[in-house]
């Protein structure tokens, strides 16, 4: 199939078509795919919006200073945000992969965003990544105001795995000056970071 024959097809209404396309690009590409990808990001059709998040996913580690790039820079909130979720995708896509530093350091300013989609986007990319993100997770949630913010930073710790995650989930629940509202998502995630802990160690 030609280049653009899978770019339609990213917007086909079978999920399997589309998926397939993904990875395909992600293969065939070339010095275009990820700048043409990137321009879908704002695209009205939905599906297809979604599909290029993932497609970028699929590409990998190549295409994270083109996302860092607009996922700081866009004027348009939902470009930014869907850079954030490419940005998970490409972490959950290529988990052996190290994640590159411009990426997590993208992430890291993306968490003060006026908007909301973005900031939780950016956390839940933050999760995805895992270990290597504990510290700016741990950072953001001492020093933000944005109770959202912090409730989704408690719920990625919770996901996480890190054994790290144990200490300040377990602090938090303790604080009484801590917003109830976190506590309360401290107290739930603990339960499941140990779920989780147990299970990466079988």
């Amino acid at each position: 199939m030609t280049t653009d024959s899978l770019f339609e097809q990213l917007k086909h209404p079978n999920p399997n078509l589309r998926e397939r396309a993904m990875w395909q690009l992600a293969e065939v590409r070339d010095e275009n795919t990820i700048p043409r990808l990137m321009s879908i990001l704002d695209d009205e059709d939905v599906t297809y919006r979604r599909a290029a998040v993932k497609a970028l996913g699929a590409v990998g580690v190549d295409a994270v200073p083109a996302l860092v790039e607009l996922l700081l820079n866009s004027d348009n909130a939902t470009v930014r945000g869907s850079c954030a979720k490419a940005l998970a995708q490409v972490a959950a896509n290529h988990p052996d992969v190290p994640f590159p530093e411009e990426g997590l350091q993208g992430l890291k300013t993306a968490l003060n965003d006026p908007n909301g989609v973005v900031y939780i986007a950016s956390v839940m990319a933050l999760g995805e990544i895992g270990s290597p993100a504990f510290e700016i997770l741990t950072e953001a949630l001492k020093t933000t105001d944005n109770v959202a913010v912090a409730v989704a930073i408690v719920n990625a710790l919770g996901s996480m795995g890190d054994v790290r995650g144990v200490e300040v989930l377990t602090a938090l629940t303790n604080d009484e000056t801590v917003d109830s509202y976190v506590r309360e998502s401290a107290v739930s995630a603990l339960p499941r970071l140990d779920q989780v802990i147990k299970y990466s160690r079988k």
